[in-house]
């Protein structure tokens, strides 16, 4: 007997994907839209090993197959897996390969799982290398970097039995509030399209349909659409989003991720308009697959199906929603195990669970599963991979405001260095949310950064100080002895999102946090606040050692921007860390000493103070003149960050003053204009410029304009006296608005070009657009 079409690999993917559909049951169609364990429950570890358990057995059987596994290794205080009780990076693929063994020889057509993995910043699984969280990844400006680093993480995760890699890409922190803003790359749509576009290169190597490689994953890009944009910074609560604030803000990067080729995404927890992301069938079809041609797959968030029942009436009602809409596999509810009574009772047809059913399908025939179901690539040596969590969180180091003298550290007189604070001396509250359990001694905190940098003969001392949360200032006066001792305090200030196996969860993961705050959390998700201010006990600690008239170098190790006071005169130097990773504590000292340059520029506005928000740059052009008792603009801008050297910009120029509309819609790919900026390094050590370009319509258009918009930037390496001239093509995606036809075009009217190292600090020149042929 020949094979079935659907087993032939010289097949076009689409015809094996309806012959298999055809040769299947109802039940086996429903198996494949379900992902209905925590993988945890799927194994367990015993002396001799790791075996499956019945639960798993129970499941396969329940639809003779299983479409998606989620978090086979997964391991953090919620899921309860420990070091002792999970899966290490020695056992990864085989344990993935018992699973997926057991239901291609145990069910009747021996479809393969897809193995599902928390890859958010690195493989969320025991010795899976850690990165800098996404707000770290953003503050580098550093997209190919990225991509090395995501290409690296993907190919520990499918070494280890992996396929798919869950990576949140496309929420923007519009409000510092919400706890999950170090998940976000940034509050600007341009900047985080540049790193989703990246993410995607690196996981997948390509575009999905290509095919996807035994050294890489496929990745759904969290969350679609408009996570970020919760009403007061509240997690998985209600937005006042319009359909252009989506579109301009929070599907740009969506857009870019669907163009350069990404596998899927996951709906978001959040409602548009009042319908829940996974049942919004204007955004899950009308908009990313009838309008944006994406023909991936789309995957519920946690629970976020259940959710539907309240519309809908009953489990399978609701089931029967989300299909409809465009949700094509689901995640742990009690809805989509019902779409067979759904289909039964007619409210939803089979051809429409066939069309979800065939895209899980077709991603398991992209990543070559049906021919090679187990695991047969090598992981990357961790030394290699390690490195590059090093050069993100070195690049992403941030220098917000600076004396000129304190830094760098290196060739000062220093016989005593006081290191203080609840930040300095710990790996946990320096990684971010979703992360595993890390092995003992590993990583490299503040304090030991510095005393591995420090010259010979210098004296480091410690203190804690405070507590990361609370008002307990017990400890404040050995930090104040020891600052006053010494000839510079380095002083460990932020946030941690560091769970805690107490902690209690909601079922889907999020930390469940009452008001009085009893964990030390301050970030992470379900971890919101309603005030910005460092805690009451570290803004004492910051005070007191402030005024003993020591020199004070501040880093902030945090997951949010916190709200910062005037601290011009009170402390030296102000560095940003933004969960740095297992070795951030280096590359923090690296920066303080002068061994690497400071290179990180902001990826979010660091506000003044809760009460003035919003503070993201890129608002509308109202004109607003700020508060009466307090200025409305951020106390450090987006784009930011200085260096230990000085650069100077020149005016930019314009290969032309006037261009015609239609000429940005032409094919060819040329630009119609060029902007041209001269950047030089006019000061001492050498420096890495982040040269930013801005757009600002002063005149025109069908909508009202924004204060102005990141539409470019380039890194260039200056020498010092050295100079460079950066070229910027102004293309149709640097001019272009979304019009009220629901598409994007540039429009006739004035604009101002601007160029410079940050959003508040630009020279500008006109660019005049004209209505084609008016010339």
């Amino acid at each position: 007997m020949s094979e079935p079409l659907f087993r032939d690999p010289a097949m076009p993917v689409a015809d094996r994907v309806r012959d298999l559909l055809s040769r299947m049951t109802l039940a086996e169609k429903v198996g494949q839209v379900n992902q209905r364990m925590y993988g945890w429950d799927a194994y367990e570890r015993t002396p001799s090993g790791h075996r499956l358990t019945d639960a798993f057995r129970a499941e396969v059987a329940a639809y003779d197959g299983m479409g998606a596994l989620y978090g086979l290794q997964r391991a953090d205080p919620w899921s309860g897996v420990t070091a002792e009780t999970g899966i290490g990076a020695s056992d990864g693929a085989r344990v993935s390969d018992a699973v997926q063994r057991y239901a291609v020889e145990n069910t009747r057509l021996g479809i393969p799982v897809l193995m599902v993995e928390e890859m958010p910043h690195g493989h969320q699984a025991l010795d899976g290398t850690v990165l800098p969280v996404n707000l770290a990844v953003g503050a580098t400006w550093d997209p190919e970097l990225y991509e090395e680093a995501a290409a690296a993480a993907a190919a520990q995760l499918r070494a280890r039995g992996g396929h798919v890699a869950l990576v949140s890409a496309l929420d923007l922190v519009r409000d510092p509030r919400w706890g999950r803003a170090e998940e976000c790359f940034g509050e600007d749509p341009y900047l985080a399209a540049r790193f989703t576009e990246a993410l995607v290169r690196g996981v997948q190597g390509g575009p999905a349909r290509e095919g996807i490689g035994q050294d890489r994953a496929a990745v759904v890009l969290k969350h679609f659409a408009g996570q970020g944009a919760t009403v007061g910074g509240r997690n998985s609560a209600a937005t006042e989003l319009g359909p252009r604030e989506l579109h301009e803000i929070h599907l740009v990067a969506a857009l870019a991720g669907v163009r350069a080729g990404a596998a899927g995404v996951m709906a978001a927890y959040n409602e548009f308009d009042g319908v829940p992301c996974a049942a919004n069938r204007e955004l899950l079809t009308g908009i990313l697959r009838e309008r944006w041609g994406f023909d991936g797959l789309v995957m519920a968030d946690g629970l976020a199906l259940d959710r539907l029942v309240r519309l809908a009436g009953d489990p399978a009602a609701a089931g029967a929603m989300a299909l409809r809409a465009g949700t094509d596999l689901s995640l742990w509810d009690d809805c989509y195990p019902r779409l067979a009574d759904a289909v039964g009772r007619g409210l939803v047809d089979e051809g429409t669970l066939d069309r979800a059913a065939g895209r899980v399908l077709t991603l398991k025939f992209r990543l070559g599963l049906f021919e090679q179901p187990y695991t047969t690539a090598l992981p990357p040596a961790p030394e290699a991979v390690e490195r590059l969590s090093e050069r993100v969180a070195r690049e992403a180091v941030t220098l917000l405001s600076h004396d000129g003298a304190t830094l760098p550290l290196a060739g000062q007189r220093l016989g005593r260095i006081a290191v203080i604070g609840p930040n300095a001396d710990s790996v946990p509250q320096q990684i971010g949310d979703y992360t595993a359990p890390q092995r003992p001694d590993s990583g490299f905190t503040v304090l030991a950064g510095v005393r591995a940098a420090a010259p010979r003969g210098t004296e480091v001392v410690h203190a804690r100080g405070c507590d990361l949360v609370g008002g307990d200032i017990s400890g404040l006066p050995e930090a104040v002895a020891l600052a006053t001792a010494a000839d510079v305090a380095v002083l460990v200030l932020g946030g941690s999102s560091a769970r805690e196996q107490d902690t209690r969860f909601d079922a889907n993961g999020a930390a469940v946090v009452s008001t009085g705050n009893p964990v030390e959390m301050t970030c992470g998700e379900g971890v919101d606040l309603a005030e910005l201010a460092l805690p009451e006990g570290q803004s004492a600690l910051l005070d007191a050692v402030a005024s003993t008239g020591t020199p004070v170098v501040l880093v902030l190790v945090q997951g949010r921007p916190h709200a910062l006071p005037d601290l011009g005169g009170r402390v030296s130097a102000v560095l940003s860390a933004w969960y740095p990773g297992p070795w951030g504590g280096r590359a923090v000292a690296d920066v303080l000493f002068g061994a690497a340059e400071p290179q990180g520029r902001l990826p979010v506005s660091v506000p003044r103070s809760a009460a003035q928000l919003p503070v993201f740059y890129n608002g509308k052009d109202h004109g607003y003149r700020g508060y009466v008792d307090q200025p409305a603009t951020a106390r450090h801008p987006f784009g930011h960050g200085l260096s230990y050297t000085t650069v100077e910009y020149g005016t930019p120029r314009l290969s032309r003053p006037e261009v015609e509309a239609e000429e940005f819609a032409r094919d060819g790919g040329a630009a119609p204009v060029e902007c041209v900026v001269r950047v030089a390094n006019t000061g001492p050590r050498p420096v890495r410029e982040t040269v930013q370009l801005y757009v600002r319509r002063v005149l025109g258009g069908t909508a009202w304009p924004r204060v102005r918009e990141l539409r470019g930037f380039a890194r260039v390496d200056l020498e010092p006296g050295a100079a460079e001239e950066v070229t910027f093509r102004l293309d149709a995606g640097t001019l272009a608005s979304f019009t009220y036809a629901g598409e994007w075009a540039v429009e006739p009217g004035e604009f101002a070009i601007g160029t410079g190292p940050s959003s508040d600090r630009t020279d500008t020149v006109g660019l005049l657009v004209t209505e084609s042929g008016a010339r």
